[in-house]
């Protein structure tokens, strides 16, 4: 009896094993196949949209995301579906699990909701130079969570979308032409007039430089040391840091060149003198007496000392000889 009962629990648990190692095995298979499937439909959809220029740029990395996620769900429940797990109750489970992780993850959602929201309004693409918060960069990449930045000194950046997107965007690469503006300073004694012509014909012989609107120049702001000259004028995008430096270094060397003079940073101080400061001043300034330091009494001491000790001795007169008795 107690041998049959060990058979059959023997036997029960070999079925169920073999059973439930199939499911496991083909679980593991359907898995790996179904990971394999998504990366190759992300590389095929990034690959076709490679070249397609009525896709822009910047949706083609996120249409890859959105392929390979997309597989990797649907290969998710037929998992489940293998263990018998019936798709009303997977829509039930995920809705309760995506309503728990939507409260958890809120700055994630938020992500991506912010993320959707450059996609279709597009403040800025790829290859433009933004600023946006703290940050600043050439945008590399958008993602369902960050946007990827590159700085001009070729540092890199990953920044949430929802901070992008709650920040003020600069976009300096969107408009075709950006204005110049070369300010330098010139002495109070030069002739202003001269000098705002000379900028302006600086400014304008440029080839870089549009001509409508025509260039212009200014004063801007008289300083204390200098009179504050503004030349102004339009380039296109591209060409603005070029023209700005090769215009900053020629407004110092042609300015110097014509007889101009940029002045260093000076203050005039004025020291204003009172009566009693005058005073002072003067008691200050008072020579000297020429008197000779009187002697201290130690050394008029040690003086008269030295002088007695120098006196000669008189000797006492010799007696006379007694010649009473002779």
């Amino acid at each position: 009896m107690l041998e049959t009962d060990v058979a059959t629990v023997t036997e029960s648990l070999k079925a169920f094993a073999l059973g439930f190692g199939l499911d496991i095995l083909g679980a593991i298979i359907l898995l790996l196949v179904g990971w394999w499937v998504a990366g190759r439909a992300a590389a095929l959809v990034r690959h076709a949209l490679k070249n397609a220029k009525f896709v822009d740029s910047t949706l083609k990395p996120l249409a890859a995301s959105i392929a390979r996620y997309t597989i990797l769900i649907f290969v998710v429940i037929a998992v489940l579906s293998n263990f018998g797990v019936q798709t009303a109750s997977i829509i039930a489970v995920l809705g309760a699990a995506g309503l728990a992780i939507g409260l958890a993850l809120q700055g994630t959602l938020s992500n991506i909701a912010a993320g959707v929201m450059i996609l279709v309004l597009r403040p800025l693409k790829l290859d433009e130079f933004v600023e946006a918060g703290s940050v600043s960069g050439t945008v590399v990449e958008i993602t369902l969570f960050t946007t990827l930045l590159k700085t001009p000194d070729g540092v890199y950046i990953s920044a949430p979308n929802s901070q992008i997107w709650n920040s003020a965007i600069k976009n300096y690469s969107r408009n075709p032409t950006r204005r110049l503006d070369i300010k330098v300073g010139i002495a109070y004694d030069d002739d202003v007039d001269a000098a705002l012509e000379f900028l302006k014909n600086l400014v304008a012989s440029d080839p870089r430089v549009i001509k409508d609107p025509e260039p212009m120049s200014f004063v801007a702001n008289l300083g204390e040391s200098s009179v504050d000259l503004t030349a102004r004028g339009w380039v296109a995008t591209p060409d603005f840091w070029p023209t700005f430096f090769d215009l900053t270094r020629k407004s110092k060397t042609e300015l110097e060149a014509a007889g101009f003079s940029i002045p260093f940073p000076q203050r005039d101080l004025l020291i204003k003198e009172t009566s009693e400061t005058a005073s002072n001043s003067k008691t200050a300034t008072k020579p000297a007496s020429t008197k000779a330091p009187a002697k201290s009494p130690a050394a008029r001491s040690r003086a008269k000392t030295a002088k007695t000790a120098a006196k000669p001795v008189s000797k006492a007169p010799a007696a006379k000889p007694d010649i009473s008795n002779s």
